[in-house]
C-alpha cells in the first residue's frame, strides 16, 4: 500500500473524537475547526476507507457501526504515534535531560515510550532524555555515569547532568557493578520470509538444527545475540550469515530471504501479523529471557529514577 493512501493523523483523532464526545460538532470544538470542515475530513476519510463511518440525521451524527471499529483500530495507531514522538523527544534531548536513561534496542522501541507516557504524567517538569544503543553500550553507560558523578576540575557540575542513572537490558546475565530488578520478559523466535522452506515445515525444529543453520543475527553485544549464543551452549554453531547492528536490519534480510533470523517477539509482532515474516516453530532450546533496570551498585536510585524504575517495574 502506498503512503499516500494512508489517513492523517488528524483525521483520525477526529473520528475518535466523535466516539468519545459524542457528535461531530464537539469533536469540531474540540479540533478547533468549524464544523463544516470537520465534516468534510471526515468524508474523505470515508471514501479512502471505502466505509460508512458516521450516520448522519437531522438530530445530528452519530459513528456507524463500522464507524465505532475504525475508530478503535485509530486510537491505537494515534497511542503509537504518541509513543514515537515521545520516544523521539527523549532521543533528541539525550544530553540536556534532567533524567538520562539508556535503553536497548529492544526495550528502547517497544517499552520505554510507554513508560515515558506515564512518567511526563507524573513528573511533568522532568525532562528526559534517552540513549539507544545494545545492551552491552547500556551497563557501560551506565558504569561511567558513577565516574562522571566524581567532580573533576570545574566541568562537575555539567558532568553529573549528562550522567546515566537508569539503564535497561535485555541479556541473560546482569553485568558486573550494576544492580538490577526484572521488569518483564521477552521470548526470542525464530523467524523467516513466507518463500523459505522453513516456513511450510510440517516438523518442528529442533535447537541443534537451529544452531547449526547460518542465521541473519544481532551484532556482539545486543542482548538478543548474548541470548542466542548462550541458549546454544553445547551445540555444534554455524558461523552467522550476517551480523547486523538493529532489529529493523535483521528483519529486512529474513523478509527478503537471505537466511532465517531469531529477534524479539516484540520485534517481529506487526511482520508476524501481516504475513512478511512467518514464525518457525521451536523446541527443545530455551529463549525466554528477562528485561532489566540496571543502576550502579551500592546506590539506590532516588527521585525521577526511582519513579521510572517503579513505573517500569509494575506488571
Amino acid at each position: 500500500m502506498a503512503m499516500s493512501a494512508l489517513p492523517d493523523l488528524d483525521s483520525l483523532k477526529l473520528l475518535v473524537d466523535v466516539g468519545e464526545l459524542g457528535s461531530l460538532g464537539r469533536a469540531a470544538r474540540a479540533s478547533g475547526i468549524a464544523q463544516p470542515s470537520a465534516s468534510k475530513r471526515i468524508a474523505q476519510l470515508e471514501r479512502r476507507l471505502g466505509l460508512p463511518l458516521l450516520e448522519r440525521t437531522p438530530r445530528g451524527s452519530a459513528l456507524t457501526d463500522e464507524g465505532k471499529m475504525v475508530a478503535g483500530w485509530a486510537a491505537q495507531v494515534l497511542s503509537a504515534a504518541y509513543e514515537l514522538m515521545r520516544g523521539a523527544q527523549a532521543v533528541r534531548h539525550s544530553e540536556a535531560a534532567h533524567l538520562r536513561v539508556a535503553a536497548s534496542m529492544t526495550v528502547a522501541e517497544y517499552l520505554v515510550p510507554r513508560w515515558l507516557g506515564e512518567f511526563q504524567n507524573r513528573e511533568p517538569d522532568v525532562q528526559v532524555g534517552l540513549d539507544v544503543v545494545n545492551s552491552a553500550e547500556v551497563a557501560a553507560l551506565v558504569l561511567a555515569g558513577a565516574r562522571l558523578e566524581e567532580p573533576a576540575g570545574d566541568g562537575g557540575a555539567g558532568d553529573r547532568g549528562r550522567a546515566v542513572e537508569l539503564g535497561f537490558v535485555e541479556g541473560p546475565s546482569v553485568p558486573d557493578g550494576l544492580d538490577a530488578r526484572v521488569v518483564g520478559t521477552d521470548r526470542l523466535v525464530v523467524v523467516v520470509a513466507a518463500g523459505h522452506p522453513w516456513a511450510r515445515r510440517r516438523t518442528v525444529l529442533r535447537g541443534a538444527e537451529l544452531a547449526a543453520t547460518p542465521l541473519v543475527v544481532r551484532e556482539r553485544g545486543s542482548g538478543t545475540r548474548e541470548t542466542l549464543d548462550v541458549a546454544f551452549r553445547g551445540l555444534h554453531q554455524a558461523s552467522p550469515r550476517l551480523e547486523l547492528g538493529s532489529n529493523s536490519a535483521v528483519k529486512g534480510a529474513a523478509a527478503a530471504g537471505v537466511a532465517p533470523a531469531v529477534l524479539s517477539g516484540y520485534a517481529v509482532e506487526a511482520d508476524l501479523a501481516t504475513g512478511r515474516l512467518v514464525e518457525v516453530p521451536l523446541a527443545g532450546l530455551n529463549l525466554v529471557r528477562s528485561l532489566r533496570a540496571v543502576w550502579r551498585r551500592g546506590r539506590p536510585l532516588t527521585g525521577p529514577a526511582a519513579t521510572l524504575l517503579a513505573i517500569a517495574s509494575r506488571p
